[in-house]
């Protein structure tokens, strides 16, 4: 029986040893449940930046893992491998977040946790993360260090300041951290080992099992232009909430960072370069030029791996960002996606007054001058 411990963390090394001890292929786990699970992993990754909560069957769970991984690679697209990734390794920090406080719970309460592997046992704790990712941390004065090493392995592809050496107490090669940053480490961590070999290479078989998901996905990548190119700026077509956010940096507001990256990187994605966004944030009094420029350049992907898209409507909500909504807002998925509708109902509404001016020259030609 697979354990719950497994289904919620399908990531770990010890699931993927499960999964190959129930098959000897591939395709071998694809089930409908398993495969419908896997759809709605990608799914919900593209539309709201999670995988979901774990279904009843936790064979079904850990299974619809790497095929939805399998469908991620046949649609082999990068922003939705991508977004997958964050989704995969976001779910598992807000996971491993309820894990922790358990384990704080056990440790006032003197309560001995059961043992690792034991069917009771679906939590992941602390000695667990550091040891499922290799990190060398060490507990000092009710604090955490970490070797630098590991530290700046995890926190390159971090894009807040607080991550940088500089602004961190090193002391013969160790980082102090505090037991969150741990746990934001381990996201990032888990992120890498999701999208790490991706896209994979998938059996004929396996293909032919999985297309109905595959195409199901492309729908909704479609459907929200996640992977369409943009490069044009038309302010007045923007989508309520980035409106609402580029009129704050405008008007002097201090903006939180989850705001600041929202209308950030929203801009690099529809074409604004550095230069530009910098002149945006000139007028604001927390500007700093170096700071503005090194951020956007990092979300754009110029000083890091990762090319950051702007958040879709379900995180502008969790974040309190989603405001002014109007009617479009209802059946769009994402700011990118109602900044493209809009972009092309522009783009009609042009060419129908361009289809009318020419048929009225056409008309006052045929007109008979006056004597």
């Amino acid at each position: 029986m697979v354990s719950t411990r497994l289904a919620r963390y399908p990531f770990l090394e010890e699931a993927r040893e499960e999964v190959e001890a129930h098959a000897s292929k591939f395709v071998d786990v694809v089930s409908e449940p398993v495969l419908e699970r896997a759809e709605e992993r990608v799914v919900l990754a593209l539309r709201e930046g999670s995988v979901g909560d774990i279904t009843r069957d936790r064979r079904v769970e850990l299974f619809s893992y790497p095929v939805a991984r399998a469908v991620v690679s046949v649609v082999d697209e990068y922003p939705v491998t991508r977004r997958y990734a964050w989704a995969e390794s976001v779910t598992a920090r807000d996971r491993l977040k309820d894990d922790l406080n358990e384990e704080e719970k056990m440790r006032r309460s003197n309560k001995e946790r059961s043992p690792v592997g034991a069917s009771g046992d679906a939590r992941l704790f602390f000695d667990d993360i550091v040891e499922e990712f290799g990190m060398t941390v060490e507990e000092r004065d009710e604090a955490y260090a970490m070797e630098v090493g590991d530290f700046l392995e995890l926190a390159s592809g971090m894009s807040d300041e607080k991550w940088k050496l500089v602004n961190r107490s090193v002391e013969d090669g160790w980082v102090r951290v505090k037991r969150e940053d741990v746990l934001e480490l381990s996201r990032e961590a888990v992120r890498e080992r999701v999208a790490d070999g991706l896209p994979l290479t998938v059996p004929d078989d396996a293909r032919d099992a999985i297309q109905p998901a595959v195409e199901n996905v492309r729908e909704v990548v479609a459907e929200a232009d996640i992977t369409t190119e943009i490069d044009r700026v038309e302010e007045s077509e923007f989508p309520p909430c980035m409106e609402t956010l580029l009129a704050e940096v405008r008007d002097g507001k201090h903006l939180e960072h989850h705001s600041r990256f929202a209308i950030t990187s929203f801009l690099t994605n529809i074409g604004m370069d550095t230069d530009e966004i910098i002149e945006t944030y000139e007028v604001n009094p927390g500007f700093g030029e170096e700071m503005t420029r090194y951020q956007t350049d990092h979300i754009r992907g110029d000083t890091g791996p990762t090319e950051y898209t702007c958040p879709s409507c379900a995180t502008m909500v969790t974040y309190g960002d989603c405001r002014n909504k109007d009617d479009l807002c209802e059946i769009i998925s994402h700011p990118l996606g109602y900044y493209r509708k809009r972009l092309d109902e522009l783009d009609d509404e042009e060419e129908d007054a361009e289809e009318e001016g020419d048929e009225g020259k056409e008309d006052g030609g045929d007109e008979e001058s006056p004597d």
